[in-house]
């Protein structure tokens, strides 16, 4: 009988056991969760991991997209400025991103993040790199257009879910806490 024997690619990239565990990661990410280790390490040069404490701000309504940010520990508080008062949208963790809308050019935040544990470990993702991925790996780009559009259509889904559900006066907060709960296929 003859031996089959296995060939492999001396010249195919490998990876360290650090960044194994960092692709691991960001594949749980929905954002990510359709990319290579070869794709997901096109991000490799401009993930900042931050830490921030309680009740600091990540970003404001209305602030420029200029980052993505992913959650690697702590909690996040989502919220909306009505009037005088802060309404609560959700509490998002580990695995979340938030400022999607900054895979879009030329957008503005539609919520308030802030820190809501003692501390949260955050990677952080500048636009402009991002968008220079995109611009050299349309695979890429593609991919992570059509989570968020996934992500987009789930939320739209649970708010008028919601609203339907209620007769037309809801909490908003709810419509927000369902579409993150169903994201915790992950966890």
């Amino acid at each position: 009988m003859a031996m089959k024997l296995k060939l492999t690619n001396p010249f195919r990239k490998t990876f360290t056991q650090k960044q194994l565990a960092t692709f691991r990661f960001f594949s749980k990410v929905y954002l990510f969760k359709d990319l290579t280790n070869d794709e997901l390490d096109e991000f490799s040069p401009y993930l900042h991991l931050r830490t921030y404490q309680k009740n600091e701000a990540i970003f404001f309504r209305n602030d420029p997209s200029q980052a993505l940010y992913i959650i690697k520990d702590g909690r996040l508080e989502l919220t909306l400025d009505v009037k005088d008062s802060f309404e609560t949208l959700a509490y998002v963790r580990k695995y979340t991103s938030v400022g999607n809308n900054a895979l879009l050019e030329r957008t503005k935040r539609h919520f308030n993040t802030i820190v809501a544990s003692e501390e949260a470990r955050i990677y952080v993702i500048p636009q402009v790199n991002i968008l220079e991925i995109f611009q050299a790996n349309k695979d890429i780009k593609s991919k992570m257009l059509m989570a968020l559009a996934e992500l987009n259509d789930r939320n739209t889904h649970f708010l008028f879910k919601t609203y339907q559900n209620n007769f037309g006066f809801f909490d908003l907060g709810q419509a927000y806490i369902a579409s993150f709960r169903s994201l915790e296929f992950n966890k």
